[in-house]
C-alpha cells in the first residue's frame, strides 16, 4: 500500500512535526483496517485490498459515512479526509496511481464557534497575586507556564519545544519553532523576562542529573509533557473561571483577543501567532464584535 514510503516522505521531505506524522499514520492505518473489514463481521484472515488502485471513491465515501456514524466531529472527519487527499496525491506524484479516488470527496461543514477565552483582567490579577504562586521551583515554573502562554500566544507544542538557548534576554525575545518547522521571533515583556531569569536560576539550583536543555521541565528534571501542562493550566484557571474549557489553547485565544481589543492590527497578530494565512486570525474579530454588542446593549438607552 506504499504506506511506509508515504510516511518517510512527509517525515523527511515535507518535514512535518512528529505529532502530525503520527496522526497521518494513524488515520491511514484506520482507513486500511476499514477497507479490509468494512462490515466488522469478524476478523479478516487476509487483506482484501493489497494495492491503492483497488480503492475507489465509494470506499472513501463509505468510510466517511462510518466516521460520521461514530459521532466524530466534522473537524475530525475533515482531518482524516485531508490525510487521504495527501496520501493519494503523493501516489499520483510517484506514478503509483493515474487517478485520485479522493478528488470528489467534499469536506463536512464546520460550525463556526467563537474562541473560548478568559477575562484578561482576572488573569492579570491572578498572575500579580503573590499568594497564588509559591516562590519555589514548582510554583515559579507553573507561573512561567501561564505567563508564557498568555504573554506570547504560543501553542502548547511550541512551549514544550522551547530550549534555554531560545531566550534572548538582551533583545527581549523568544525564538519559537512552529508548525512545519517554521521559526518565528516573539517579543516578551519585562515581567516575563524577570520571571524567566528567576526560573532559570531556580532550575539550575535543582542540580538535576540529566541537565536537560528543555526550558520547561518536571520537578525531577525531565522534559515536560502535554498532560502536565494541561493539568497546571486547568488548576490555575479554575481560580478565575467556571467554564468547562480551561486548556492551554484558551490562553492563546485570550492573548490574541486581548491584543485585538487593545488596538493591534490583524497582520501583527497573525505574525505573533504564527498563522499561515490571515483567515485563521480573523476569527478573533468575532469576539471583538460580540464584545462591542455587549457594551452597546449595556450602555445605550435604546439598545
Amino acid at each position: 500500500m506504499f504506506l511506509e514510503r508515504f510516511i518517510q516522505y512527509i517525515k523527511f521531505e515535507k518535514r512535518y512535526s512528529p505529532h502530525t506524522v503520527s496522526a497521518y499514520e494513524s488515520d491511514l492505518e484506520q482507513f486500511i483496517r476499514f477497507l479490509n473489514n468494512p462490515d466488522k463481521a469478524g476478523i479478516v484472515p487476509e487483506p482484501t485490498i493489497t494495492h491503492p488502485n483497488q480503492i475507489s471513491y465509494h470506499d472513501i465515501r463509505n468510510w466517511m459515512v462510518e466516521l460520521i456514524g461514530q459521532k466524530l466531529t466534522a473537524r475530525s472527519v475533515n482531518r482524516k479526509m485531508a490525510t487521504l487527499r495527501k496520501y493519494f496525491k503523493f501516489l499520483l506524484q510517484e506514478g503509483v496511481l493515474t487517478e485520485n479516488p479522493s478528488s470528489k470527496i467534499r469536506s463536512q461543514k464546520i460550525p463556526k464557534n467563537l474562541p473560548v477565552i478568559v477575562e484578561d483582567a482576572k488573569l492579570t490579577q491572578m498572575l500579580d497575586d503573590n499568594e497564588i504562586f509559591t516562590d519555589d521551583f514548582t510554583g515559579q515554573r507553573d507561573k512561567l507556564i501561564i505567563e508564557m502562554l498568555f504573554g506570547t500566544g504560543m501553542r502548547l507544542a511550541e512551549l514544550l519545544g522551547l530550549k534555554d538557548q531560545d531566550i534572548n534576554d538582551y533583545e527581549g525575545t523568544l525564538k519559537v519553532l512552529g508548525k512545519r518547522n517554521k521559526e518565528r521571533i516573539i517579543p516578551i515583556n519585562t515581567e516575563l523576562r524577570i520571571l524567566l531569569g528567576k526560573y532559570l536560576e531556580l532550575k539550575k539550583n535543582q542540580n538535576f542529573n540529566n541537565n536537560s536543555v528543555t526550558l520547561i521541565v518536571t520537578t525531577k528534571g525531565a522534559d515536560a509533557y502535554p498532560k502536565l501542562i494541561y493539568l497546571i493550566v486547568q488548576k490555575y484557571l479554575s481560580n478565575i473561571s467556571t467554564q468547562s474549557k480551561r486548556s492551554p489553547h484558551v490562553l492563546r485565544h485570550t492573548f490574541a483577543t486581548s491584543l485585538l481589543n487593545n488596538g493591534a492590527d490583524l497582520n501583527s497578530i497573525k505574525e505573533l501567532l504564527g498563522h499561515a494565512n490571515l483567515s485563521a486570525t480573523q476569527i478573533y474579530t468575532h469576539n471583538s464584535v460580540e464584545r462591542l454588542k455587549s457594551i452597546y446593549k449595556q450602555a445605550h438607552p435604546k439598545a
